[in-house]
């Protein structure tokens, strides 16, 4: 028997409070994946502007958080569209075949949109610890976005860590996340 993921665990304890409490959600549970999200495992692309700074990120990633790491390209500085690689890692996370996602472009913007466009996508574009702690404990993204001209390397290298270490707080932002995600329509 395989050990649900974090994320399923919660969805189970959430649906079993609400059936007790008779909570109007008991009748509209949130959606499941389609397969269990791979913990650890982080998706990561970038464009020819974000070449560099996903290389370095990658290593960190790798080396010295641990995490395994799924490259969605590009593999080099040549021109490329960013919507095709933000595209892909939100594909890799909405499928569960990533518990995280990292897109980098020149400025994030971008890729922060088109990886938005992926049902089941939180992406945020952050540009400090701030906004990416505030990103996963209230908005429970599961995408980073970072522009390469707009943080240091060592910056995101910080923002990053804290991407992958930050838990999602529930609680009062849970109805928030839902109403994000109903944005979307049903599925």
């Amino acid at each position: 028997m395989q050990t649900p993921s974090e994320d399923e665990v919660r969805r189970l304890v959430r649906e079993a409070v609400d059936r007790a409490l008779g909570s109007e959600t008991a009748l509209t549970p949130a959606p499941t994946p389609a397969k269990p999200v791979r913990a650890r495992r982080v998706a990561i692309g970038a464009d020819h502007g974000g070449f560099v700074l996903k290389e370095v990120l990658r290593a960190a990633i790798r080396e010295e958080m641990g995490w395994e790491v799924h490259d969605c390209g590009t593999h080099s500085v040549d021109a490329v569209d960013y919507p095709d690689l933000a595209a892909a890692v939100a594909r890799e996370v909405a499928s569960g075949r990533a518990a995280r996602g990292i897109v980098v472009d020149t400025a994030g913007i971008g890729s922060s949109m088109a990886a938005n466009k992926v049902p089941g996508v939180r992406c945020a574009l952050c540009h400090d610890d701030a906004t990416v702690k505030n990103a996963r404990e209230h908005n429970d993204a599961n995408v980073l976005a970072l522009g390469a001209k707009v943080v240091h390397r060592g910056a995101a290298v910080r923002m990053v860590r804290l991407f992958l270490t930050t838990e999602f707080a529930g609680g009062r932002h849970e109805r928030r996340v839902k109403k994000i995600m109903a944005l979307e329509g049903p599925r």
